[in-house]
């Protein structure tokens, strides 16, 4: 009987040696920083693929898609994120495109204070470098949609008439943020889809850093996962999670479709030419 004793003994010590040194495993992990939503990979021939299933739809023909596959009320943005700039003729304004996400928040540094030009330009430089880059920018390809989680409670642009142009090089379709932009009017004439909540004058340094890269974020109330469809028009910003979006396409467009024929059949009665809206 001792014997059993002992032996429980000597096994419940050294079980409980092990959760302690697990447990310190997982605290000095989680203390140096852990995301828990895994970031997903895709080859841009998948893109590719799924971007062709979303083609031409509208944000209300995939909100009834979402409806269709149980997410109801689920990845509609804020309306206050709303388009910069509207094409009637065309809808060059919409696009459909592949989350790339990076987040920048707000800089609790020092500001620059009176300088020399010099040294003003020097500390604008090592801003931009070392503390609010763009690292995302090799991460855009063909049919990307860069979604910006960023600062909305200072006056900072962090997209301008010059970046959002050399992002579009790279093959990105539209950006999407829950804060700023300025040279609008430059980037209205440039003609880049840009979905934003306001406009914003100041640069980046000392105002944001950058905090992290496709990593999951959360743009207009909603959880944007790297991966997931930006469908993007008029009428907002609607977010497809990546796992129902083959269903909530081929929902979205019997919807788009049989709207289409109804409408064209109204064109017809009332003596109008077919449009861009009805082909």
């Amino acid at each position: 009987m001792r014997a059993i004793f002992v032996f429980l003994t000597v096994f419940a010590s050294a079980m409980a040696a092990a959760q302690t040194a697990q447990e310190g495993t997982a605290s000095e992990e989680l203390r140096t920083g852990k995301g828990f939503i895994e970031t997903p990979v895709f080859t841009a021939g998948e893109d590719e693929k799924l971007l062709g299933l979303f083609e031409g739809l509208r944000v209300a023909d995939v909100s009834d898609g979402m409806d269709a596959v149980g997410l109801h009320n689920t990845g509609l943005m804020d309306p206050a994120i709303h388009p910069l700039w509207k094409d009637a003729e065309t809808y060059s304004h919409r696009f459909v495109g592949i989350a790339v996400t990076a987040r920048y928040v707000p800089t609790n540094r020092s500001p620059a204070g009176k300088r020399s030009t010099e040294d003003f330009d020097a500390w604008v430089g090592e801003w931009y470098t070392e503390l609010s880059p763009e690292p995302f920018d090799v991460l855009l390809r063909s049919g990307s949609a860069l979604v910006l989680d960023d600062v909305d409670s200072v006056d900072v642009g962090s997209i301008g008439s010059y970046n959002i142009l050399a992002w579009k090089r790279r093959g990105m379709v539209g950006v999407v943020t829950n804060a700023t932009a300025r040279d609008t009017d430059e980037i209205e004439t440039e003609g880049v889809p840009l979905y934003f909540r306001g406009v914003g004058r100041g640069i980046r340094p000392g105002r944001n850093e950058i905090e992290s890269v496709n990593r999951p974020v959360v743009c207009g109330g909603v959880l944007v996962i790297p991966g997931d469809v930006i469908v993007a028009d008029g009428d907002g910003v609607v977010v497809v999670p990546r796992a129902v979006a083959e269903g909530v396409a081929r929902y979205a467009r019997t919807i788009l479709d049989i709207d289409k024929a109804g409408r064209r059949e109204l064109y017809r009665e009332l003596g109008l030419p077919d449009d861009p809206s009805v082909e």
